[in-house]
């Protein structure tokens, strides 16, 4: 691979002298050298790919890049800025440092190696006014390049003003800039043109202007930064003042609002995600900005006008992030018309709509819920059996502990002998855990605020222990058979029994029989899911900042607030499990238990202990087994199922993430650099030139494909 030597020693010069001597040039050009040799081999394989795919302009058998090729290959697919896909053919004036017309390969690997540096978008916009390519920029330079953005309705620019002059001196061409001083300069040209465009229009010299020319002033200088929504209200901004004219300070404070809109959102977001109501009002803005800032970095007058414009007109109410939108985002449009809504009149349309998201929920949840049963099922059976051995029956002491459990299994039993009684269990968890999530999350979206997409924890408690309740149904059937079908393996090798199957255990309890004990199991599910759901849903929003700036939490950072908010609660689950036995005793007579969870049905054995009562049970247990036995299994319960909910809730949330819903009515996000999906620096540094030079005019570039 060659590069051009004129190219890649283009001047550049320091800003301590005028005219840098030839040791600031060669330091320069030999910067610009180690630049691109050290470009690594992989990232000159990518560029190769992306020059190939685009350059089908052929001269003499060597493939090049016309203006519309190169806007293919440098401009991002998906932009969220008001910059047309045309504007960037500003650039390939850059990039064809041969002045052909045409971008050869060594043009684009330049092109690409400047992108790399930290200070591209600078250094692009200082490339495009050096004309002659001398490293400096002089007045005419400036001038010229500058009144070429101008048409004819354009306000005017004077280039003899004492702003310019104290940039390139007194008398035109008197001194030059280098590339430091330029870059300076090209941040405060706005605010230049800003006083300029105000002067022009203020003729009578009485500090107003009308709202019409305020319009006109930032269509030209920030057109490109402010959502169309924003600029049709501009002249709105005269309501703010008696006389219904715009006064200088108040155009000086929308264009430092506009200036400093990243620090804006920043402020918006993290106040609005404190909120106890996700809404904010003038004084939690600035109060946030005052603790988030060295100095006081808006003024309650720049307050003022960030409320006016998202509060459309009423800056005094309370707002929600989705109410700064139109200000923050620059492609905002007022949101599409609901294809069914989600308030007023129920409708067949509605109805049908309701239905179709439940079902859709409930697949993904029992999907979810046997992918997460599956991951720990080996845990569970481990669990199962060292819960359900009596210590006081000579010889019924098959286990010294979990390991000793894990060894005698896979010794008798095999592998497979890990997932005795799997079938049941997916029979079973798959609609327990569907109604449960399905449950929980059309609670909580019936009762969330559709602006903050905050639900009060009154409401999240209800959600989460309907989830709990409505599990119920398929909870005691199901589990009572898989328990029977984990534990009569070990006591088939034992006893030389022959194991029974599901559908012999289901006719011999009955239906009656099946949900015994439903009751305790409602004691105890309701409780926990009301717990477990919302502290899922802070450990996620308030530890993990799942939504702070747009950040979306990661698979493991899932994983472990799920898991988290099961090991917290488990201290709470195991004083239900002690109380859910000693109700469920009643409920299951004298020859067996159920306890999910903690205490399984089993049949009971020959010379097990028998319970006439309540009273009776809790004196024998105590007795005979002591209180450690309210709560077998602790150890093992977190061990399984804090990780079964972890992989249960991440697939769930997985799975609607990658599947979602067409038609689901949720609040609608916000999208700015903040929200937006990663990109290439490249093509990052290539946009922030382009806003640079629109900075300069908003019609700086071709608007149209």
């Amino acid at each position: 691979m060659t590069f051009p030597p004129s190219s890649i020693f283009t001047p550049i010069h320091c800003d301590a002298a005028e005219k840098p001597g030839v040791a600031s040039r060669a330091a320069a050009a030999l910067q610009t050298v180690k630049t691109a040799v050290s470009v690594p081999e992989n990232e000159l394989k990518r560029w190769r790919r992306l020059y190939d795919a685009h350059a089908k302009t052929v001269v003499e058998d060597t493939k090049y890049l016309n203006v519309e090729q190169f806007v293919d290959a440098i401009a991002p697919k998906a932009d969220l800025t008001k910059i047309g896909r045309a504007q960037y053919a500003t650039l390939f004036r850059v990039a064809d440092q041969s002045k052909r017309g045409l971008i050869s390969w060594d043009d684009f690997v330049i092109f690409e190696t400047i992108l790399k540096r930290p200070d591209a978008d600078y250094y692009m916009a200082f490339q495009y006014f050096d004309v002659d390519s001398s490293g400096t920029i002089d007045y005419d330079e400036f001038k010229n390049v500058f009144r070429s953005t101008f048409n004819g309705d354009s306000i005017p620019f004077d280039f003899d003003c004492d702003w310019i002059k104290l940039y390139l001196g007194k008398k035109n061409g008197a001194r030059v800039l280098g590339y430091n001083e330029f870059s300076q300069m090209m941040k405060g040209l706005q605010g230049e043109r800003l006083r300029q465009a105000f002067k022009y229009f203020d003729k009578d010299e009485d500090g107003v202007i009308r709202p019409e020319q305020f319009k006109r002033i930032i269509t030209e200088i920030a057109g490109h930064k402010l959502s169309d929504a924003v600029m049709e209200r501009l002249p709105t901004l005269c309501t703010l003042s008696p006389g219904g004219r715009i006064t200088y300070s108040e155009v000086v404070a929308f264009h430092n609002v506009i200036r400093e809109m990243d620090m804006v959102e920043r402020i918006i977001r993290e106040a609005t995600g404190k909120s106890k109501d996700g809404r904010i009002d003038q004084g939690d803005f600035l109060n946030h900005c005052a603790s988030k800032t060295r100095y006081a970095l808006f003024t309650p007058m720049e307050a003022s006008i960030i409320f006016h414009f998202a509060g459309r007109g009423n800056g005094s109410q309370r707002l929600a992030l989705i109410d700064f939108a139109q200000l923050l985002d620059p492609k905002w449009s007022p949101p599409r018309e609901q294809t069914v809504p989600s308030t007023g009149p129920m409708t067949a349309s509605s109805v049908l709509h309701g239905i179709a998201h439940s079902i859709y929920n409930f697949c993904l949840g029992g999907i979810a819920g046997a992918f997460g049963a599956t991951m720990v099922y080996p845990i569970d059976l481990v669990k199962t059996r060292m819960q359900n051995q009596r210590s006081t029956v000579v010889g019924q002491l098959l286990y010294k502990n979990s390991f000793d459990c894990i060894r005698k299994v896979f010794h008798n039993e095999g592998f497979l002998g890990f997932y005795r009684g799997l079938g049941p269990q997916l029979i079973g968890v798959a609609p327990e855990k569907a109604i449960k999530l399905t449950v929980n999350d059309f609670i909580r979206a019936r009762a969330m605020d559709p602006e903050t997409g905050r639900i009060k924890l009154g409401w999240e408690l209800v959600a989460g222990g309907s989830a709990g309740g409505c599990q119920v149904i398929f909870t005691n059937p199901l589990e009572i058979v898989k328990i029977r079908l984990q534990m009569q393996g070990e006591a088939a090798k034992l006893e030389g029994a022959v194991p029974k199957g599901a559908v012999h255990i289901v006719r011999q309890l009955g239906l009656v029989g099946l949900y015994k004990g439903a009751t305790a199991c409602l004691l105890r599910d309701i409780p926990f899911s009301a717990i477990y759901f919302p502290a899922y849903a802070h450990l996620k929003k308030d530890v993990f900042n799942e939504g702070y700036n747009g950040k979306r939490l990661s698979f493991f950072e899932t994983l472990a607030a799920a898991a988290i908010a099961y090991v917290d609660l488990d201290a709470i689950r195991r004083i239900c499990d002690g109380f859910y036995l000693i109700v469920l005793i009643i409920f299951t007579g004298a020859d067996s238990l159920c306890a999910r969870d903690a205490i399984k049905q089993v049949e009971a054995k020959t010379g097990q202990t028998n319970y006439k009562g309540m009273g009776d049970a809790f004196a024998k247990i105590w007795r005979e087994e002591g209180f450690k036995a309210f709560f077998k299994g602790g150890p093992a319960r977190i061990v399984r199922s804090s990780p079964q909910f972890g992989f249960t809730l991440v697939a769930y949330e997985y799975l609607q993430k990658y599947l979602p819903y067409p038609y689901r009515d949720q609040p609608r996000d916000v999208e700015t650099s903040f929200t937006s999906q990663p990109e290439e620096l490249s093509k990052i540094r290539a946009r922030n030139a382009l806003r640079i030079l629109l900075d300069v005019h908003g019609d700086f570039g071709p608007r149209t494909a």
